[in-house]
This record gives C-alpha cells, structure tokens and sequence, in this order.
C-alpha cells in the first residue's frame, strides 16, 4: 500500500479545506515546492496534487506552482483538478506529471475518460456525499451512486480509482474503510481511499484490508495527527 500526501493548492498557496468548502481554506505554506520537498525527504515516493482553483474553473489556475514542485523533486506526481480535455492532459503530461486525475468528467462524459485511458496514465476520481458522485468541486451532488460509477471504468484500463468520503474530508474523524473497500470491490481495480485520515490507526486498517493500494494523507500530516516517517516505516516493514 502506497502513501500519496496530499498539496491542495489555491491561489498559489498550500492550503487544506473542510469538506471541499473553499471558504474554509486554511493556508499552509506560501511555497508548495518546499512542502513536497518536505515530503520526499521523509520517504514518500508520490504526491498527490490538486489544482483546486482549477476545479471551480475547470482550466488550470495554478500553472506556475506545479512546475515549480516538478523542477525542485524528484518524485511521481498525479494532479487532480478541472481537467476536462485532451489538451490540458498533453500540457501537464509534457511537464512532467506521472499521472492525471479525472474527476467530474468521469461522471459528465465517461467515454472520453476511457479513451484518454488508452494514450495517458489515468486515475479516475470519485468523490462522495452520502455515497452518491460529487461533481464541480464537490459543489453539487449527482444521482449516481459511486459504487456505480466506479463499476463502469472496472476494465477501462484506467491505474487506478481514488475516492474521497467529502464528509470526512478535512475533519480528521478516521477514514471509511467500508467505503473505501465498496469501490475496490464494484471496480476491481487499485483504490485509493482519501478523506478522514486521522493517524497510523487508519493506515493500519487499510492495510489490514489486503484490498487497498493507498491512501492520500492531506489534513492529519499538517496538523500533526500523523507522523509521517513512521508511516511510511510502518508500510515498509509490514508489506502483507
């Protein structure tokens, strides 16, 4: 099971919200870079970034900090947030992204995902309120169930799904295994569970699971509810 700490940017800053609200945004650093430097130094192997102005927008906004955190680390980056064409994947895979995030237009036009799935590496997004698909920045709730979503990309040959429980997220209240193991087990594919994680005790209990490949780690990593290195010691000494 992989660890992805999380960099949400918005205006340029590290920032981390409750429940997808942006105006609860909370600033972490003025320097993304310097935090996913942070982060490589203590071990991670990815990070897990997101463009949340880009989100609202649906077009990148954050342009000049994701080529910073690319030019200053050496690690694999997927990023997240308003990419809704072709064009904008080719952009960030030409500099240097590892993977691309595919969220509401998964849900809007899920042919289109599958085919950037053949010519990119594609982790599809699904986000959740009530176990139904959140859409545009959590900002709307659908009518579709994410355990049905996730089952319609089971042989898309996207890398991945992550799905975010967007009750939890941000409120560090622990994260939702059942949830979590609900979309590995429609999709068959790695899940990656997000929202809630407060500390080692979730890490354990997804890894107990034998069925989750990873978990973004955002809000327990900044506000000091997880030690990280001792994570990451934890995934290394306990590969089941």
């Amino acid at each position: 099971m992989e660890i992805l700490p999380a960099i949400d940017l918005k205006d340029g800053q590290a920032v981390r919200l409750t429940k997808g609200l942006m105006q609860s945004a909370k600033i972490y650093s003025n320097e993304p870079w310097e935090v996913a430097k942070k982060f490589e130094e203590m071990g991670s192997h990815w990070v897990h970034l997101v463009d949340l102005n880009g989100a609202f927008a649906g077009e990148p906004k954050n342009l000049e900090q994701i080529e910073k955190i690319r030019q200053k680390c050496h690690l694999k980056l997927e990023l997240g947030g308003g990419i809704r064409d072709e064009e904008t994947i080719r952009r960030y895979v030409d500099l240097g992204i590892d993977r691309i995030i595919l969220g509401s237009i998964a849900l809007k036009n899920p042919s289109f995902v599958k085919e950037m799935a053949q010519k990119y590496r594609i982790v599809v997004g699904i986000d959740a309120i009530d176990g139904y698909v959140a859409v545009e920045g959590w900002a709307e709730k659908s009518t579709m169930k994410a355990t049905d979503l996730a089952k319609a990309f089971a042989d898309a040959g996207v890398e991945a799904i992550i799905c975010t429980d967007v009750g939890r997220d941000g409120m560090l209240s622990g994260v939702n295994v059942d949830f979590t193991l609900s979309i590995a087990d429609a999709s068959g594919i790695a899940t990656i569970a997000s929202g809630g994680l407060k500390n080692l005790d979730d890490i354990v209990a997804l890894q107990e699971t034998q069925k989750v490949s990873g978990v973004i780690v955002g809000k327990a990593f900044y506000e000091g509810t997880l030690d990280l290195p001792k994570a990451f010691d934890f995934l290394a000494k306990n590969v089941l």
